[in-house]
This record gives structure tokens, C-alpha cells and sequence, in this order.
């Protein structure tokens, strides 16, 4: 079984890669945080979890599933990570979480994606984007073949820079930039609440047929670049930038 969780569709695009390949079968976890679903999950031979990178680490929420969440059957678990960059050292985190789930973890594996997080960095125009998705075909065709042969995936990089970013920069960076304040809706908006569909954590409701975000983001950056007339900006942080989702 393939499971993912996405914000712009990178992991998604991923899942399904694998998932073709091994002839698996996929489960949106999207779905399943959205509604809080933790009923148990039987699986035989493997399970694999694709997931982007927050703060070189997988995301908080995926964790948080994942821990709350029942899984029965003899397996073997993969993560595939997507980033724009590195994953920072996320393995020494999901070995934590494997071992709190019982899990026989098999490692995990870094794939650079496009970048989508418009609330604080550059993102890549849609040729830019097309090129980083061709470079990532080996990696994703490897992947697959690794778990395919129910072997570990090499151990990642993890020098100082990773650790320092992974154990130090990762708390700095929910405590202080993980926030929906600086999400608005301009003049552009018309209402469709889309937003509110596809957020997975449910913080965005329509008032007077506007977004208004709560207090619970996770920054998976969905809202702000699948709104279909690119009405939703982050401060001043996202004007001008290109939106990024991957279908």
C-alpha cells in the first residue's frame, strides 16, 4: 500500500508513480486527516509513505496520524520524502516514529520537487518546474525498484548542517512561521471555497463567501496555489511569485 499526504500535488504525483510500478494500491491521507480518521489500516508486504519535507522533517500532522492511527498486518515501511532542497536529517525522526510504531523501517528516500512554498521562498515557473520533474525520474524509478526488491534505500546524508536544521531550525520554524495571519483573499476572490475543500486541516471556512484561516495551518501551501484566480496572497511575501500545483 501507498499512502500520501500533499499540499501542491508533488506527493501525490510521486504515489502514484510508485504505486504504477509496484501494481499497489494508494490511500490519500489527505482524506483521512481531513476527516480524522484512525481506524485501523490492515496491510501485507509493505507500506509506503510519501510525504513532503516541512522543515526537514515530515510534516507534523503526518506524524501525528500516523501515531494515532492502528496499523495491523506483517510489513515492511518506506518513506519517500519530496523537497526543494534536502531533507535535513528527517530519518533520525522517522526512526523515532517507526519505533514507537513497532514499524520495520526500511529507510528513506530523498526526491527534489519543485518548490511550492510561496510563504517564504522562490517558485519555479512552469518550465523551470517541468525540468526539476524530468530530472526527478531516476530517483522515483529507483525507489521504486529498491522497495520492489524489499531492500533498505542507502542511508541519507547526515553531517552537522542536517542535524542542525532537523533538530534546531525545525521548532524555530513552527513556532514562529507556521501561521495562517498573513493569508487574505483579494478582490479576485470569487467565492468558490475550494480553499475550504481541499485544506486538510479544516482551518478555512467562508464568511460573506470569503476565506477567513484559523489557527490550525500546517503550510502545506494548497489554499494559496490551487485557488483557481489566484486571489489568495501571503503578506507581501507571494506577490508577484508564480503558483505551483502539480495535477
Amino acid at each position: 500500500m501507498i499512502l500520501f499526504f500533499t499540499g501542491t500535488g508533488n506527493s501525490r504525483y510521486i504515489a502514484r508513480r510508485i504505486a504504477d510500478s509496484l501494481g499497489d494500491e494508494l490511500l490519500n491521507m489527505n482524506e483521512r486527516i481531513k476527516a480524522w480518521d484512525t481506524s485501523e489500516i490492515s496491510a501485507d508486504g509493505r507500506l509506503v509513505f510519501v510525504v513532503p519535507t516541512y522543515g526537514w522533517r515530515i510534516p507534523r500532522i503526518v506524524e501525528k496520524w500516523i501515531d494515532e492511527t492502528r496499523f495491523s498486518g506483517n510489513f515492511k515501511v518506506w518513506f519517500v520524502m519530496d523537497c526543494g532542497g534536502e531533507i535535513g536529517d528527517a530519518d533520525k525522526y522517522i526512526r523515532q516514529l517507526c519505533s514507537r510504531k513497532s514499524f520495520d523501517y526500511m529507510g528513506v528516500k530523498q526526491i527534489v520537487m519543485p518548490e511550492n512554498y510561496v510563504a517564504m521562498f522562490g517558485v519555479p515557473n512552469d518550465e523551470q518546474a517541468a525540468r526539476i520533474i524530468e530530472k526527478a525520474q531516476p530517483d522515483i524509478a529507483d525507489a521504486s525498484e529498491t522497495i520492489k526488491a524489499e531492500k533498505k534505500f542507502a542511508q541519507p546524508r547526515r553531517n552537522a548542517y542536517d542535524k542542525l536544521m532537523s533538530d534546531i531550525v525545525n521548532p524555530v520554524f513552527y513556532k514562529f512561521f507556521v501561521k495562517a495571519d498573513a493569508f487574505t483573499a483579494n478582490d479576485k476572490c470569487i467565492g468558490c471555497g475550494k480553499c475550504a475543500k481541499i485544506c486538510p486541516l479544516n482551518n478555512i471556512e467562508l464568511k460573506n463567501s470569503k476565506p477567513v484561516w484559523g489557527k490550525n495551518c500546517t503550510h502545506c501551501m494548497a489554499c494559496i496555489c490551487l485557488c483557481p484566480t489566484e486571489a489568495i496572497e501571503y503578506g507581501k511575501k507571494s506577490v508577484g511569485k508564480p503558483r505551483y500545483h502539480l495535477d
